[in-house]
């Protein structure tokens, strides 16, 4: 399965109208009322620590309204805390056993941390409320699917990470992948002071050839859905380009964790193709090499259109610019801009806080020494 695109679905669906106002207990008018109208309004807006503030309130004064819990659970899922997320998510359900936005979302984190069996219930369970929902039947089948598929797993002692199969088991090179991924957590960890909490499911293809995958859009973009995937046949004959793949992947994938939404994408390819073993002197000889650049604006969006030059030039640039992020303000400043993003701040507004200069001059910075932007 190369997507289950759950998170964006549900988000899409709750975003700009309260559910359930037929099974809301709060009655309007009330404290708990307003504060839960607040709540979705701050939510659909953006604004997720107001959002957090203002469930919390709504709670308190309506403990018994379902639509509450629900948006608490969005809220903490937005601001990377899966663990208060699915708490809050569950008790929505105890309350409303019939929500099916709370059974998508609770599946979805489930999933993203490898209990495929417990989120396969999830979406049973809401199927016996509603037994014609396409959605959910869609997801039962291709959860089924997916257990299928893994013939095995490894997990590792730290409990960070769970390696899954999709092929033959391969318990070696299990093993030195989480030996990669364990270091490299520590040091983007670390630089970024950005500790997510949750598990990484990592899915090696031991039936596909290794290839570098880090600088292909088409994989990208189809792949990624909070898991790293990587086609891994005949890697361990390659050790440094496993190292730079699996460090590139996990870079996206802690990003991702502590900001689901609302990060550039520049800022994204930036820091994972940096943290990459060599990659800034990568960027640095790709500047040299080729005239290409492209606009910032492009940047911002999905590469998935760009040519195989032009992403090879947004890659450098990208990493380029987070080079000069790192240079001015340090890797931290970024990590807290990336805490801001989760939070409900613009990037722009983020960024000013902790590099005391707007991101339009910090842009206009970037023509020299070296031509980033077009």
């Amino acid at each position: 399965m190369r997507s289950l695109r759950a998170a964006g679905l549900v988000l899409a669906a709750l975003m700009w109208a309260p559910p359930l106002g037929a099974q809301a207990q709060a009655i309007p008018g009330t404290p708990g009322h307003a504060a839960g109208q607040a709540g979705w309004q701050a939510l659909g807006e953006g604004r997720h620590q107001d959002a957090a503030a203002a469930f919390a309130k709504a709670i308190d004064e309506a403990p018994r309204d379902p639509s509450l819990h629900l948006g608490a659970g969005v809220t903490a899922f937005l601001l990377g805390q899966p663990t208060a997320a699915r708490h809050s998510l569950e008790r929505a359900l105890s309350l409303a056993p019939g929500l099916t936005q709370a059974s998508l979302l609770l599946g979805d984190i489930l999933y993203r941390g490898s209990d495929i069996q417990s989120a396969r219930r999830v979406y049973e369970d809401a199927l016996r409320h509603n037994p014609s929902d396409a959605t959910l039947l869609a997801r039962v089948a291709r959860l089924t699917r997916e257990a299928a598929l893994h013939s095995g797993y490894f997990a590792s002692h730290g409990a960070r990470f769970t390696v899954l199969f999709e092929g033959p088991a391969d318990e070696p090179l299990a093993s030195r992948a989480l030996e990669i991924l364990e270091a490299a957590y520590w040091r983007v960890s670390t630089a970024l002071a950005l500790y997510p909490e949750q598990i990484i499911t990592v899915i090696l293809y031991t039936e596909q050839q290794f290839q570098d995958i880090t600088r292909s859009p088409g994989w990208a973009a189809g792949a990624y859905d909070g898991r790293i995937r990587v086609p891994v046949r005949g890697a361990l004959a390659d050790a440094h380009e496993l190292e730079r793949v699996l460090v590139h992947e996990l870079t996206h994938a802690l990003v991702h964790a502590v900001a689901p939404r609302g990060v550039p994408v520049w800022l994204h390819e930036g820091l994972a193709v940096q943290f990459e073993p060599q990659g800034g002197a990568w960027a640095a000889r790709e500047l040299t090499r080729s005239v290409m650049r492209l606009p910032l604006a492009q940047l911002a969006g999905s590469f998935t259109s760009l040519s195989a030059e032009e992403a090879r030039a947004a890659y450098a640039q990208s990493a380029a610019i987070v080079a000069s992020l790192f240079e001015r303000g340090g890797a931290a400043a970024v990590g807290a801009v990336l805490q801001d993003i989760a939070r409900g701040d613009a990037f722009a507004v983020a960024f000013e806080r902790y590099f005391s200069m707007t991101f339009d001059d910090f842009v206009a910075s970037l023509a020299a020494p070296i031509d980033l932007l077009r």
